[in-house]
């Protein structure tokens, strides 16, 4: 069974960092791609980056520059550095991880809240 568990959200001043981290149990690194995603309060799920088992990774425009993704393999931990924090980087953060045939099952996190205040 595939377990992902969030960790390190928190409140912080705009221009502060946060790293979120997702630990994954039961789930083969590098076999497919994760990603982490966010939802801000009335607003749609979006994604923030995602990083492919060949390790490349994509993110946001609106990331860009500030926020990087990372795989450690050996402790089966996804993170997603964050700088710059901005107020609108305020949201409910998901990490997501694909498996199964194919990689067409998607695996989610609970969430760990982030909030930037100005």
């Amino acid at each position: 069974q595939v377990q992902l568990v969030e960790s390190g959200g928190g409140s912080v001043q705009a221009g502060g960092s946060l790293e979120l981290s997702c630990a994954a149990s039961g789930y083969r690194f590098s076999s497919c791609g994760m990603g982490w995603y966010r939802q801000a309060p009335g607003k749609e799920r979006e994604l923030v980056s995602s990083i492919s088992s060949a390790g490349a990774s994509i993110y946001a425009d609106s990331v860009k520059g500030r926020f990087t993704i990372a795989l450690d393999n050996a402790k089966n931990t996804l993170y997603l550095r964050m700088n710059s924090l901005k107020k609108e980087d305020t949201a409910v953060y998901r990490c997501a991880a694909d498996g199964g045939s194919y990689c067409l099952s998607r695996y989610w996190g609970q969430g760990t809240q982030v909030t930037v205040s100005s």
